[in-house]
């Protein structure tokens, strides 16, 4: 099942967006190219958002998202903490494919 998360250029090339998956969960929707990953908008160090303000991400070189609370560094391909206070931890992976220009979510079940 897929379920249409937002247009390809709607997401920055080398950032992010954020996108609601219901009424109390978000996620952001990186991109690179036309390359796209998306995670839960949620630290692993404490739960938060990763956004500083309301839908806005800090990436850096078009391959690593920050936290904006405390910094940890995600790398854009799986989501693994590579700096910070939760290093070694990763970001909660959606599966998500990008069919001409939208984004998809792609699960075995219905969308959340």
């Amino acid at each position: 099942m897929t379920h249409a998360l937002c247009a390809l250029d709607a997401i920055p090339d080398g950032g992010g967006r954020a996108v609601a998956l219901d009424s109390k969960t978000s996620c952001v929707v990186l991109r690179r190219g036309d390359a796209v990953w998306a995670y839960e908008n949620r630290c692993p160090h404490f739960s938060i958002p990763l956004d500083f303000e309301p839908g806005q991400f800090c990436t850096y070189d078009s391959a690593l998202l920050m936290c904006a609370h405390h910094s940890a560094m995600f790398r854009f391909e799986d989501g693994h903490c590579i700096d910070g206070p939760c290093e070694g931890a990763a970001l909660t992976r959606i599966d998500v494919e990008c069919r001409g220009d939208t984004v998809y979510r792609v699960s075995d079940t219905d969308p959340v």
